[in-house]
């Protein structure tokens, strides 16, 4: 039997700090998040990090924290159900961190006798810390706890058709009564040495002006790349005025250099520079998280007023929408009919 398991970033039990320092240490020890001797992983994260940071976290969870629980979780089993309502196939719910593990979602899918498994990465771009963290650990779970099961996972979708069609509707309706000056897409940033760690031809990735729009096999696992195709593919549908829009990068962390523009100084730079009206799209994310809640919507906005700027407004992810679970439902049909008629060849 085929199954399916839906994956997502994931979320601390509640706001309180003990439960988000669980999960942050958790997440920062992640090797493909801060990428770093383990030895230096621990100094930095728990040495530093961990003994200032869950207090701050915890108050930002406070603020978008809602009577369900996490935001992200929340909208993730609204999705799951909504796909799972159109399908004869199981299909499961995981977090890459916290207490809905990996284990148990594969566990849940196997006790229902599935054999064959396709996971969903829920990013539309592929990046060291999102998909390849996924699949690596569902490899290594497979091989210690579930050798029967064989798995294969959705490459990035950032480019396909039917998602550009989704997202581009999405923003068309977020900024429908919004009179912008400025359409800004925001992306969750990374290092700068990610991009380079991606290339599998050793030497395409310069991260200049240049790199991102010269056709390469190194755009299979460009996380930059395939921001900046996102934003190019949007703007496209729509037909978006050339100066009426810009890509930003945010959350970075620590003294490396991570990708720019930064979205923080970005959005400074648009209200000194006289916009009034500004409006942010998160396309690196489907589900609304930390982030896009508290990040984006709520410091972008007070550092926007702050500099002159009048209205701000973002545009909400794709979360639970009905179309976007249709077209994940497309997806895994596909997958289920190819898989099917290989099988019987």
């Amino acid at each position: 039997m085929k199954g399916v398991l839906l994956v997502n970033l994931g979320s601390p039990d509640s706001t309180d700090p003990k439960d988000v320092k669980k999960y942050l240490d958790e997440f920062l020890m992640d090797p493909r998040v801060i990428d770093v001797p383990r030895w230096a992983r621990i100094l930095i994260v728990r040495g530093i990090i961990l003994n200032t940071r869950p207090k701050k976290s915890a108050e930002a969870y406070q603020k978008i924290w809602w009577e369900e629980g996490s935001p992200l979780i929340v909208i993730s089993e609204r999705l799951q159900k909504k796909v799972q309502e159109q399908l004869n196939i199981p299909v499961a719910l995981a977090m890459r961190y916290g207490s809905m593990t990996l284990k148990k979602g594969m566990q849940e899918l196997v006790d229902q006798g599935v054999t064959e498994m396709l996971t969903i990465p829920l990013y539309p771009q592929f990046a060291m810390a999102t998909t390849e963290t996924i699949d690596v650990k569902v490899a290594e779970l497979q091989k210690a706890h579930f050798p029967q099961l064989a798995v294969s996972s959705l490459p990035a979708f950032y480019h396909r058709k039917d998602y550009i069609e989704v997202l581009s509707k999405s923003i068309a309706e977020g900024i429908a009564n919004f009179d912008y000056d400025h359409l800004l897409f925001s992306y969750h940033g990374v290092p700068e040495r990610h991009i380079r760690k991606s290339d599998i031809t050793n030497g395409h990735c310069q991260i200049n002006g240049s790199c991102c729009v010269t056709p390469s096999k190194a755009h299979r696992f460009c996380y930059r790349h395939q921001c900046y195709e996102t934003t190019r593919l949007v703007a496209e549908a729509l037909q978006l005025k050339e100066n009426n829009f810009s890509t930003s990068f945010q959350s970075r962390l620590g003294f490396d250099p991570w990708l720019q523009p930064y979205t923080d100084r970005t959005i400074e730079r648009l209200g000194k520079a006289g916009i009034k009206k500004l409006a942010v799209v998160t396309p690196a994310f489907v589900s609304d998280c930390l982030e896009t809640l508290e990040e984006i919507a709520m410091e972008g906005e007070e550092i926007f007023h702050e500099v002159g700027g009048e209205d701000f407004t973002t545009i909400p992810c794709l979360n639970d929408r009905d179309d976007f679970a249709q077209i994940l439902v497309n997806w895994i049909e596909e997958w289920r009919i190819v898989n099917t008629k290989n099988a019987i060849a």
